[in-house]
């Protein structure tokens, strides 16, 4: 602290009979003695300015538990130190420039964030809306499906029976089943794997008259089982009859859907008879004739081709 020093004088007083205008020397002397008086007392006492405030700051349920210093010079403070909020800072200025005999006050403090503090700021900063909420990061889009597996129409399936069928034996409508036997491949990948299930119907069972009327005997292909899940077949019907003379034929039901193949080895075939598909036939029947017995008979493990007529889609395992 910095504070001035005053002199005090004494007046000197003048004999009876002296010169008059030295009699009028003491009375100026008065004059400045006193006003050297009242600038000693007007003059800011800086010790106790910085512990009023200090004490202030300390009371203040605002300002307090504040790091303040407080210098004073001449009346002009000086705050310095850290403080916890800005409303903390702005009350200790407050508060300085309030203090009597101050002039001047230069707030050096520093608001120290906290933890605790930075938290309740964002807190407000969301519940007022005035901070903008962060972008969401989007997921990764998902992988494409992988492609199906398309075998395409005019693909023969060639099956074999597990029961014997006959145009006298079988019903109209009855179901008949078997395994593929040779595998299908599209693009050097197995896609029905030979041994599949095979399904299928009896379109039309009908034996042959006793004296005239022929035998016949109609099969479609249904379905197709790969890994467990059935799939519907679309594919060109196969047939046979015989005439009222015992004589045969094997041949195709076309049905608007073109050329099929043909159930062969039926006239006193073996087992695994082998058929092979018709080829330059029109619709209708193509002859092959034998004579024998006039109904049709196919035994077990015969072999039957069924042409797609419509391309067959597939599921990846």
């Amino acid at each position: 602290m910095k504070s001035a020093s005053c002199t005090h004088f004494a007046p000197r007083y003048m004999s009876p009979g002296r010169n008059p205008m030295r009699a009028r020397i003491p009375s100026l002397y008065l004059v400045i003695i006193g006003g050297l008086l009242v600038a000693c007392s007007s003059k800011p006492n800086d010790d106790k300015i910085a512990q009023e405030i200090q004490g202030k700051a300390s009371a203040d349920p605002i300002a307090q538990g504040s790091e303040l210093y407080v210098n004073s010079d001449k009346g002009r403070v000086t705050l310095t130190g850290k403080v916890k909020t800005q409303a903390a800072r702005e009350q200790l200025e407050s508060i300085a420039k309030h203090e009597p005999g101050v002039v001047n006050v230069d707030d050096q403090t520093s608001v120290e964030l906290t933890s605790t503090a930075t938290s309740e700021s964002t807190q407000l900063a969301s519940s007022s809306g005035s901070a903008a909420p962060a972008p969401e990061i989007a997921p990764p889009p998902p992988p494409p499906p992988p492609k199906p597996l398309v075998v395409p129409a005019g693909t023969t399936l060639t099956i074999r029976t597990n029961h014997a069928l006959g145009s006298k034996t079988s019903q109209t409508g009855g179901v008949f089943t078997g395994s593929l036997m040779t595998a299908i491949t599209v693009d050097g990948e197995v896609v029905i794997p030979a041994g599949s299930e095979i399904t299928g119907i009896v379109k039309e069972a009908k034996k042959a008259g006793r004296f005239k009327g022929g035998a016949v005997l109609r099969l479609a292909l249904q379905s197709v089982t790969i890994n467990g899940h059935p799939y519907n077949v679309q594919a060109e019907e196969v047939a046979q009859t015989s005439t009222g003379k015992g004589k045969r034929t094997a041949g195709v039901i076309a049905g608007g859907t073109g050329v099929g193949a043909a159930i062969g080895g039926l006239a006193g075939g073996g087992k695994g008879a082998a058929i092979g598909a018709l080829t330059g036939a029109a619709a209708g029947t193509i002859g092959a004739a034998t004579t024998g017995k006039r109904d049709i008979d196919l035994p077990a493990e015969a072999a039957l081709s069924f042409k797609l007529t419509h391309s067959l889609t597939l599921r990846r395992a």
